[in-house]
Parts: C-alpha cells; sequence; structure tokens
C-alpha cells in the first residue's frame, strides 16, 4: 500500500492543513493500491501564495536558464519513465507496454518539443523594421492546472512545460483518481531543482481543489482538461475574476471511410477506437461508411474488434486494459444498454463482463452498426471502447452528419483520393483531422471547437497560452 497524502508546497513535501484520505483504486482488481489526501482551501492558499511569491523573480529568469532546467528534467524523466509507466498502468489501468510505448513516451514527446520551440521563440520584437513600437510577450502569472486520468503525463506535460517556460508559476491539481504519475512528476521536479515556489501540487476533488482554483483571485489563468460538463463549470466559476480559461474537453469524433480509401482503413479505424480502453477525448467513435461497402464494412469491424482481447494491465502484450473506475464502467454499459434498446445492431461486444475476467472494469470492445445520428450513442461522448457505425451515400451527407455534433476536436477521414480528402478536410468543424491514418506532428496544435473547448495545446501555440502581449510605443 502506497501512502502518499503529502502534498509538494514551495519546494517541500507538506502535510495537508487537515486529514482527508482518498481511497486510490487499481480498475483491473478493484482493490485499494494506494491512499492520498484531498486538499482544503487552506492547503490551495498556501500553494498559490508559493506560487505568487515565486513569479517575481521566477518571471525573470532568462530563456536560456529556463531551458536548461528543462534540459535537466527530461534527463530525469528518462531515467525514471519505467517507474512513470508503472504507476499509469496501476493507476488508470493503461497495459504496461502501452504506457511505456505510448503514456509515458508522450510526455518525453512533449518535453523535448517544447525545449525545442522554446529555443527559437522570440519574447520581444519589433512591431515593424521602422516603427518605433515593440512587442513584448510576457508570462501570464500564476497558472491553475487541471489534469485528467485518461491520459494523465501527457496533460500534465501540455500544461506544466510550456508554463515552466514562458517564466510562468503555477499548482497542479491532479486527477484524484490517477495522481500517482503526478505526484512521481513532481518528485522529478524537485530533483531537477526547480526554485521553490515556481511548482505546486495539491491533491484534490473538482468540488474541492478544483473549485477553489478556478475561482481564486491570484490566479491569473486556469487551464483544464476533462469533461465539458466540468469546463462549463470552471468557465462560469472564473467569470468574477477575469482570468484566462483554457479548455480542452470533450469528443465525438466521426470517421469517414469512403468506398475508395485503404485497404485496411475500416480495422485501422477499430483499432484507433479501442485503444486505451475508448479512453481518449479525440477517438472516432462514431464511423460513417459509404453505403457501397457498408456490409463489407461492418463485417471488417466485427472481425477486428472480437480479435482484440481484454486483459489486466500488468501484462504484457497486445491487449487493452479496464477502464479507469466503477463510476466509467457503470456509465459506459448503460450507454450499451441504450443502443439495444434504441434498436441499433450489436454486432460485437456487449454489457457482459468478457470472459475469463470476474473482477476489475472490463467492457468488451463493441460495435453498433444500424445507427443513426440522433440515437444518445452517437450523439453522447461514452469514453470506452464502443464505436457506433452509420451510413452514408454522398460527401455531403457524411459531412453533414459528421458535423452534427455540439463537439469539435478530433475527426477522420479515409480516401485515396488527395483532392476529395482535402476538400471534406477543409468543411469538417473540428480542431484536428486525420486523414488516412496520418498522425499529427509533435508542436502541431491540439484543440477544439464548439463545447470540445478553446485554446491550443502543443508547440508555438502552447507556448503562447501562457504569454500576455505588451505593446510599448517609444522604444527606439
Amino acid at each position: 500500500m502506497l501512502e502518499k497524502r503529502n502534498f509538494y508546497i514551495n519546494g517541500k513535501w507538506v502535510s495537508p492543513s487537515k486529514h482527508n484520505d482518498f481511497k486510490v483504486i487499481n480498475p483491473s482488481n478493484e482493490e485499494v493500491f494506494a491512499i492520498i489526501s484531498l486538499g482544503s482551501n487552506a492547503d490551495t492558499n498556501s500553494a498559490v501564495e508559493a506560487a505568487k511569491k515565486a513569479f517575481v523573480k521566477w518571471k525573470e529568469t532568462s530563456k536560456e536558464e529556463r531551458i536548461n532546467l528543462l534540459e535537466k528534467l527530461l534527463k530525469v524523466y528518462k531515467k525514471r519513465s519505467d517507474e512513470m509507466a508503472k504507476a499509469i498502468s496501476m493507476e488508470m489501468g493503461a497495459p504496461i507496454d502501452y504506457a511505456i510505448s505510448a503514456q509515458t513516451a508522450s510526455g518525453q514527446s512533449h518535453l523535448e518539443d517544447f525545449i525545442l520551440r522554446l529555443k527559437d521563440f522570440k519574447f520581444e520584437e519589433h512591431f515593424e523594421s521602422k516603427s518605433n513600437n515593440r512587442i513584448s510577450y510576457e508570462p501570464i502569472g500564476v497558472c491553475g492546472l487541471i489534469t485528467p486520468w485518461n491520459w494523465p503525463i501527457n496533460q500534465i506535460a501540455l500544461k506544466v512545460i510550456p508554463a515552466f517556460a514562458t517564466g510562468c508559476t503555477m499548482i497542479l491539481k491532479p486527477s484524484e483518481i490517477a495522481p500517482i504519475s503526478a505526484m512521481l512528476f513532481a518528485e522529478m521536479i524537485d530533483e531537477t531543482g526547480f526554485p521553490a515556489g515556481v511548482f505546486n501540487l495539491v491533491n484534490g476533488d473538482g468540488a474541492g481543489v478544483g473549485t477553489q482554483i478556478s475561482g481564486h483571485p491570484d490566479i491569473d489563468m486556469v487551464s483544464f482538461t476533462g469533461s465539458t460538463r466540468a469546463g462549463k463549470l470552471i468557465t462560469k466559476n472564473a467569470a468574477d475574476t477575469i482570468k484566462r480559461v483554457c479548455l480542452e474537453l470533450g469528443g465525438k469524433g466521426g470517421n469517414i471511410v469512403f468506398a475508395d480509401s485503404y485497404p485496411n482503413a475500416v480495422r485501422d479505424g477499430i483499432r484507433n477506437v479501442m485503444s486505451n480502453s475508448g479512453q481518449s477525448c479525440d477517438a472516432p467513435t462514431r464511423m460513417l461508411v459509404e453505403k457501397s461497402i457498408y456490409e463489407r464494412a461492418v463485417k471488417e469491424a466485427s472481425d477486428e474488434a472480437n480479435k482484440i482481447k481484454v486483459d489486466v494491465a500488468s501484462k504484457k502484450g497486445d491487449h487493452i486494459g479496464p477502464v479507469v473506475s466503477k463510476i466509467q464502467y457503470d456509465k459506459i454499459i448503460n450507454l450499451i444498454k441504450s443502443g439495444i434498446d434504441e434498436r441499433a445492431t450489436l454486432a460485437a461486444g456487449g454489457p457482459e463482463l468478457p470472459s475469463g475476467l470476474n473482477k476489475g472494469y472490463f467492457i468488451k470492445p463493441t460495435i453498433f452498426t444500424n445507427v443513426t445520428n440522433n440515437m444518445e450513442i452517437a450523439k453522447k461522448e461514452i469514453f470506452g471502447p464502443v464505436l457506433s457505425i452509420i451510413p452514408f451515400e454522398t460527401e455531403e451527407e457524411a459531412i453533414t452528419i459528421t458535423n452534427d455534433t455540439e463537439y469539435g476536436l478530433g475527426n477522420y477521414l479515409q480516401t485515396e483520393n488527395k483532392e476529395k480528402a482535402k476538400r471534406v478536410a477543409k468543411k469538417l468543424r473540428s480542431g484536428c483531422v486525420y486523414i488516412n491514418g496520418n498522425a499529427a506532428d509533435s508542436g502541431t496544435p491540439f484543440g477544439g471547437y464548439r463545447q470540445s473547448g478553446n485554446g491550443r495545446e502543443g508547440g508555438t501555440w502552447g507556448l503562447e497560452e501562457y504569454l500576455e502581449v505588451k505593446t510599448i510605443t517609444g522604444w527606439k
């Protein structure tokens, strides 16, 4: 049993102001493997005070000083990457091989890319060559960073690193159900030797520490990744203090499979949805298939889903793990049952536990066919290994169905006609469009339209989220 009750405030691990124990559950076996403490208003205030005080000096550090510290942090991260993978696997159920190759690797990738972008970033520049106006990019101040459980270190890196890089100070509140990776990252920051108060960590839930952060008068910016429901609450709570709010929220991605798609497009689409047990906000959970290949696509999708193994996270090999919690499990199962009730065709999977797994939050890879876009399973973000297949006849119909959602995070399309791909991509209302299985390059911006959020993470755009822009006249 891990006992992780302390918080990291002002460069030290400190006891909570009052005890409020919270059990962290291993989703593979439903057993408690760690105890943390949920913070109080006093803990949040202490962290914010430390960050506010540290900001005075930290904002004056040179770009070179910050690069040097980030490069040291990268070395520490590489040295302890195995620890990070084990923590992520245990706390949120990612199979250990996936926790190494995808989850933990993402943290390293973001660190490396932000260092690269920071080296080329200009914090001051002339407005025009003949102008006496100077444009200055300055750190926004104290940042409240609230991160999710599904890609824990990925989202921590996308917030903490650009905050460091731009001269901001911060308080991090990771998800209370997957906090161990964040606490390990705090250990790495401490080992690196960042000045006291620049980084602070307080565990807590959304109603407690999350609310305290979003409404705190001394926090200048909140960056949140999580549900759209929570994002709305944070925005409302932040309004009184007029702080900047950056949100990366839910999604209901469409994957348009045209008749002229590459041979493995459907099977690759299934693997994409089911990876991370369907717990990715940009997962393409609606597959739109041109009617001329619909029956073939349904068979391929069902075959591929049935091939995907489900097993405990600690086992090596190619399989998916459990979903993160009992709450998530119940939500997903209820949505699967609603799809059956709405008379969609269950082509693979279903609400029963996978064979041989009698304990843990495991869900079979599930495929629904004959789905219409007004069904609950097509509208709601399920956040589990569940796919809806929807037929279409024309390019225009595919675009209309894909855009017929309150979300707009990531969409996908499959066609070997390059001109059609470009034409359709431009008409899809989302922050990212992925063509023929191509991944986004490191350093490209990530974020959503509409109720998928605002702002962008990653690369130069990720740095700019943490900066204020100042015009200074009479510079020359």
